[in-house]
């Protein structure tokens, strides 16, 4: 019978883990590497490896959930998760070996179930190889994440590369205070606002059942020229140079305010990829160049890994993880370890891991059982086609 179970990374998908747990008379430990509760949320001033601050109220409100919930005490801050290995006898128990390490002092326990609840936000992308001649560039270069305040960019010339979301804000903010900023996009993206018909969030407009009967029911053709009609209701993309290359292929949209004005004004410029760097500049594929640069911010993402898990329990295909419904390796003999939070949701990210967390608890309990693993990557195969179908039958010929 599952009892104990070892829950990794304090953050809102940790907390949210911990209490589904309790709820369901489990018995939680959660190993969190720094010193606080929050994760992605927990907002410093200060640059942290392997952590991305975001925003104060955020923390405020996880810290005072997790008073109120009394979660405090199952939580073993400053501790490490070194490894997670399945025990001998894990095809009838389906137990685990979790070894950690606090203080240069190593601990072996053994769990009934594991819960990774590490976010992918750790490990930051900079994928400087993809840049031909980026070793030869003379200014100053860094991950977004470790982006705090615009004051030390006062007067300077700065590029950023990658249009998501940090990319773009980070851009409007330093197009009040640097002498130029330019964003370099390899491939577009639909840009939206916060605030939508009449005042209302996006949202409540868009995440609506009727918005997903027409999105299921209608021919393709009919419902990508609604989707294309939805996203440019704002401004056209294309007179912005901000139009997804497969503008079809519905990806998370990027949520910004301030941009279509910063490029209506001029003070933010849109340009395609980085063919190559000098000491100094950086050439388009367009031909045009960007001389003098001061700093280029890297807004390009991060890079899922999991150091203490063998790679043959998650794998991933296309860039992507093979999880089913996001949540559980399909190929495990017990479904006993889940990974909550690894998903990028079109709404928010706190109530999604909360159901995302519920679920989990009730399969590991057994009162939930998961599909046959055939039918688990029929679901998985079924979902990353229909990408692949859109990303290369719709555009044949067309770079990823």
């Amino acid at each position: 019978m599952v009892k104990k179970v070892a829950i990794i990374g304090a953050g809102i998908s940790g907390l949210a883990s911990i209490r589904n747990c309790l709820e369901e008379g489990l018995e939680p430990t959660c190993f969190e590497k720094g010193e606080d509760i929050g994760g992605l949320w927990k907002f410093s001033d200060h640059v942290e490896e392997g952590r991305a601050s975001i925003y104060r109220k955020l923390q405020e409100y996880i810290t005072m959930f997790a008073k109120e919930k009394n979660l405090l005490k199952y939580i073993q801050f400053k501790t490490i998760v070194s490894s997670v290995n399945k025990r001998p006898d894990f095809q009838t128990t389906g137990q685990w070996d979790v070894i950690t390490e606090k203080d240069g002092k190593k601990e072996s326990a053994v769990f009934d179930a594991v819960m990774i609840c590490s976010g992918h936000h750790v490990y930051a992308n900079i994928p400087k190889e993809s840049f031909p001649g980026i070793k030869l560039f003379k200014g100053k270069c860094f991950h977004s994440r470790d982006y705090k305040e615009p004051g030390i960019f006062k007067g300077k010339r700065v590029l950023v590369i990658g249009l998501g979301n940090s990319g773009c804000d980070i851009a409007s903010e330093l197009s009040h205070i640097a002498e130029k900023v330019i964003i370099s996009s390899r491939s577009g993206s639909w840009v939206m606002s916060r605030v939508w018909d009449e005042g209302y969030p996006w949202d409540m407009l868009f995440i609506t059942r009727f918005e997903t009967f027409l999105k299921n029911t209608l021919p393709t053709v009919i419902s990508n020229w609604w989707y294309m009609k939805q996203m440019n209701a704002r401004f056209k993309h294309e007179n912005y140079g901000l139009m997804p290359l497969n503008s079809t292929l519905r990806k998370e949209p990027v949520f910004n305010d301030e941009l279509p004005a910063c490029i209506l004004c001029g003070i933010v410029t849109i340009k395609p990829n980085v063919k190559e760097f000098t000491e100094d500049s950086a050439i388009f594929e367009d031909g045009t160049v960007f001389k003098a640069i001061d700093y280029v911010i890297f807004a390009t993402g991060y890079s899922y890994a999991y150091p203490f898990l063998d790679d043959s329990i998650i794998k991933s295909r296309d860039n992507e993880v093979t999880l089913f419904k996001g949540i559980f390796p399909p190929p495990l003999e017990k479904p006993t370890l889940a990974v909550i939070g690894l998903v990028q949701s079109l709404g928010a990210a706190i109530p999604t891991t909360d159901l995302q967390s519920r679920w989990a608890v009730q399969v590991i309990k057994g009162t939930c059982p998961l599909p046959s693993v055939k039918d688990m990557m029929n679901d998985i195969d079924e979902k990353m086609g229909k990408k692949l179908k859109l990303q290369f039958l719709l555009f044949p010929g067309q770079d990823k």
